[in-house]
């Protein structure tokens, strides 16, 4: 069985029209999701009932065909998606039980008591550098679950957790998306890194001060700016200079480091001059200064262990407030204890995505294609040169996989901590049970993105961004952005439209360089709005059936940062044309 892709289902001439009816799903999943509440599971399945009846009754495709595309994005929706967030789950779960996140809450609010400072640190500068270990959604869940267990409310530590998670993206995973952007549109693999990272820097100095705006207002904004400049500076500076002299696969890493620790350093100078906490906390006043270390327990606590024995239940976040309790300091050996799972779990994902180790790990793997979909659907122009068979293969790459890494590093750190086997197996069964239904939702989503691919709505969608003439340039990052809400990757979204970009780009005489890295640029501003990251983020903070609320809070954000980019990229296409490599 072949079928080739139609882009205007509705009538040749009529990409408007077929516009309005690929755009059905989205409009069906975003629109129950935001405004009618619905779960989250649920606005996911009835995108996907909606792509699939209009991918074989508009599209003509196979139903065989348009059933196996679902199949698969299920499947992958699980695995390596779900495997990633459950595992990030499970480290954060130990931390809790073991009364470790306590002290990291207690060594955070050593550095700053500022709610500000600390989403600064966790939800950007640390983020930063899991993306770039990882990718694939893991700097979402660690990040969110992270700032809910330091007391931040559910909403905003979900919020922040996906607004601090865009300037990073583009060189996620060691640099996976520039790479597959390279192999996608025969472009040289150096100067698409380069292009993105003469992009970028001006996004990554200025969501510091968005992230703080978004969560206090510009007044308290700029109460905190040495701290993001010190956060947002440091980071685009390494992101250019890593990007454009070695490659893309060192940008995020070297940039998280370089950017915590520069926070790290001004704030053993300065500190704000008031201590900004959210409403529901009492309101601390200037700063006092830092009392003398008093000891700690390692003991669960009565809380956790009723966590663990209910394993429907999700860990407690219990607020800081330490002007009325007095802040207890941790030695630097109790610090170093509880920072050690989060410490173990930077070192082996960043091993584990080492092309050397993962190549090892991945002989290990199991390649398969998808039954009666792979090669049956066949690409054709524009959005490519000349008609391509679409792959459907399946990896299940069991070891070489981040969540593996994840749960490798939860078990040692456990074990570390002074848990045995058995509790730690009751930990993960109640964190899989906590998640199931999240896990489903997942599923749900990749099913609906991998059925729109496959069909070619997304591609109808995409055609209607490149039709927009002299005004390309700005919309070259909105048709990136377009693809990271659709498929919840970077990656994906330059393997689908990457091509489309550059064959765009050649006809109106834009430097196709330009284009394809805008592409990337502008998709990581829709990473904080696809459906798998308002999920992820959901699952970290517990609030799962509140999908909408989340994608509420963050999509204006999403698309006026997409905007400017595409603001960027227009006047270096007409203004600044000295800036491409």
């Amino acid at each position: 069985m072949s079928w080739t892709q139609v882009y205007e289902p509705v009538g040749p001439d009529n990409l408007a029209l077929s516009t309005l009816v690929a755009a059905v799903p989205v409009v069906v999943l975003l629109g129950l999701l935001a405004f009618f509440h619905v779960r989250a599971h649920v606005a996911a399945l009835a995108g996907l009932a909606a792509a699939l009846l209009i991918a074989v009754l508009v599209y003509k495709m196979p139903a065989a065909l348009a059933g196996m595309s679902a199949v698969y994005g299920a499947a992958f929706g699980l695995f390596p998606i779900g495997w990633i967030v459950l595992s990030a789950i499970f480290v954060y779960d130990i931390t809790v039980y073991t009364g470790q996140f306590e002290v990291i809450k207690q060594t955070i609010a050593g550095l700053a008591d500022d709610r500000r400072v600390q989403a600064l640190l966790i939800a950007f500068s640390f983020g930063a550098f899991i993306e770039g270990a990882a990718g694939f959604g893991t700097p979402v869940a660690i990040s969110a679950a992270m700032l809910i267990g330091l007391g931040f409310k559910p909403l905003s530590a979900a919020g922040l957790a996906l607004i601090g998670n865009t300037a990073p993206v583009a060189y996620g995973g060691l640099g996976t998306p520039i790479l597959t952007l390279a192999q996608v549109t025969g472009l040289p693999m150096q100067e698409l890194s380069a292009m993105a990272g003469r992009q970028l820097p001006f996004f990554s100095v200025i969501i510091p001060f968005w992230l703080v705006w978004a969560m206090a207002g510009w007044h308290k904004m700029w109460e905190v700016w040495p701290a993001c400049v010190a956060a947002g500076l440091s980071f685009g500076l390494v992101q250019f200079l890593v990007s454009n002299y070695h490659g893309p696969w060192l940008v995020d890493v070297a940039g998280g480091v370089a950017s915590i620790l520069s926070l790290v350093i001004l704030l053993r100078f300065w500190r704000p001059k008031t201590v900004w906490r959210f409403e529901h906390e009492q309101d601390a006043g200037p700063p006092a200064p830092l009392p003398t270390p008093a000891p700690l327990t390692d003991a669960p606590s009565a809380v956790q262990t009723a966590s663990l024995a209910a394993p429907g239940a999700a860990p407690a976040a219990v607020p800081l407030d330490y002007a009325s309790k007095g802040m207890v300091v941790p030695t630097r050996g109790q610090a170093l204890r509880a920072w050690m799972p989060w410490l173990i779990l930077s070192v082996v994902i960043f091993v584990w995505g080492l092309p050397y180790v993962k190549n090892g790990l991945n002989r290990a793997s199991l390649k398969m294609a998808v039954p009666v979909l792979h090669g049956a659907v066949v690409r054709d122009f524009p959005v490519v040169s000349h008609p391509e068979k679409e792959k459907a293969e399946f990896t299940l790459n069991w070891l070489s996989a981040t969540g593996t890494a994840l749960i490798l590093s939860g078990v040692v750190s456990g074990l570390l901590l002074g848990l045995s086997l058995p509790q730690l197996a009751r930990i993960f069964a109640g964190t899989v049970w906590r998640v199931r239904t999240s896990l489903l939702t997942i599923a749900a989503m990749l099913a609906l993105g991998f059925t729109t691919r496959y069909s070619g709505q997304d591609a109808t969608m995409g055609l209607a961004f490149a039709s927009t003439g002299p005004l390309f340039p700005f919309f070259s990052p909105m048709l990136g952005w377009l693809g990271v809400a659709l498929t919840g990757s970077d990656t994906s979204s330059n393997v689908l439209f990457g091509n489309l970009q550059r064959i765009t780009a050649e006809k109106l005489g834009v430097s196709p360089i330009l284009a394809a890295a805008a592409n990337s640029s502008g998709g990581v501003m829709g990473k904080m709005i696809d459906a798998q990251s308002i999920v992820v983020a959901g699952v970290a903070t517990g609030q799962h059936g509140k999908e909408g609320e989340i994608l509420r809070y963050v999509f204006f954000h999403s698309l006026a940062l997409a905007a400017l980019v595409g603001v960027l990229v227009w006047l270096q296409a007409r203004v600044f044309t000295w800036m491409i490599p």
